[in-house]
């Protein structure tokens, strides 16, 4: 049995799994656990990262707005399932006005490392880039300098140092909608410099594997096992209806996480329920971040569904590596 590296959270969301079961995730069945209108001017919520925070849990959140402004808000929980995000975005202050001025921001992701909470997203700067910031309160956000020129999206931090560097993975894209996209691990001395540049994996071409032919992406930070690290992403297909958003799972070498291990041939969470096909973009399944319990391996894995509510889906370590195990290529 494979074993989460990490602490034991006792208060983790969960629902025990359906009898039967296709694939290693099975969906919470309050879903979509926030609606459009998860604060007082959001057209949309979704795409949004949380982390356990004192006695609860806290997030940061992509909250389009009714002016289909995109940017995030903070928000807090008791339970992990029922939300209070703030009106407000966040508070950002940094250095240099250059970096902290806001053209856009989405599709956030955090880590506690080093005792901060480390905030990733896609930031506006002359077309989208990696944004990065820190904080201690989720009141006040210290940004840094963006981690790469544009343009990049799906910058995702690992939880810790390896071999005494910083490592984010990212996907290299575009200004547009970007008909293409492979997982990178960049290095940092600092969170300031990023370099030492290495190719992960991308898209698979031809129907071996056609969900994820198209581009690929890192979802939540990636999950520390006794037997490497454990990365949920997603994957699309450009059909004759558009973009299809599905998740997947690899398993990466803990000391050269670039190293693939074992991925996944077959999804392990695809649009099915009418709040994950029907909505502002149809037919998305897009994986943010994920809670973990590491005595009982249990994962709780929080995900946008349509670009307009937020999901809530569960599994264990055990569950997705023996399935990608199973069915690796």
């Amino acid at each position: 049995m494979a074993k989460i590296i990490g602490n034991a959270l006792p208060n983790i969301p969960w629902q025990d799994p359906p009898e039967t079961l296709r694939t290693p995730l099975w969906r919470f069945d309050g879903n979509p656990i926030i609606g459009r209108d998860g604060n007082k001017r959001s057209n949309s919520v979704f795409n949004s990262a949380v982390v356990p925070y004192k006695d609860g849990f806290a997030g940061v959140f992509r909250c389009d707005s009714l002016s289909i402004s995109m940017d995030l808000f903070a928000g807090f929980s008791k339970d992990g399932i029922h939300w209070t995000i703030d009106d407000e975005p966040i508070h950002i202050v940094g250095d240099d006005p250059e970096i902290t001025k806001r053209e856009y921001r989405y599709d956030a992701r955090v880590c506690l490392m080093e005792g901060k909470y480390y905030v990733s997203w896609c930031n506006g700067y002359h077309g989208p880039t990696i944004g990065l910031a820190w904080t201690e309160d989720f009141k006040t956000f210290h940004q840094l300098e963006n981690a790469f020129l544009p343009y990049n999206r799906n910058g995702v931090l690992f939880p810790r140092k390896i071999q005494g560097r910083y490592m984010m993975m990212s996907r290299p894209s575009d200004t547009g909608h970007t008909p293409f996209g492979d997982i990178f691990v960049s290095q940092s001395e600092d969170l300031v410099y990023w370099g030492r540049h290495r190719y992960m994996m991308g898209a698979v071409p031809g129907d071996t594997s056609a969900w994820q032919s198209l581009k690929i992406g890192p979802g939540p930070s990636p999950i520390e096992t006794d037997e490497g690290w454990l990365l949920i992403y997603h994957g699309v297909i450009n059909t004759c209806n558009g973009y299809v958003y599905r998740m997947g799972a690899a398993l990466l070498d803990l000391d050269e996480p670039w190293k693939v291990k074992a991925r996944g041939k077959d999804y392990i969470l695809a649009p099915q329920m009418l709040y994950e096909c029907v909505g502002d973009v149809p037919n998305v399944t897009f994986p943010c971040a994920a809670l973990t319990d590491a005595p009982t391996g249990r994962i709780a894995v929080y995900y946008g569904c349509a670009d307009t509510v937020t999901g809530l889906a569960f599994t264990t370590v055990d569950r997705v590596l023996d399935y990608i195990r199973a069915n690796s290529f």
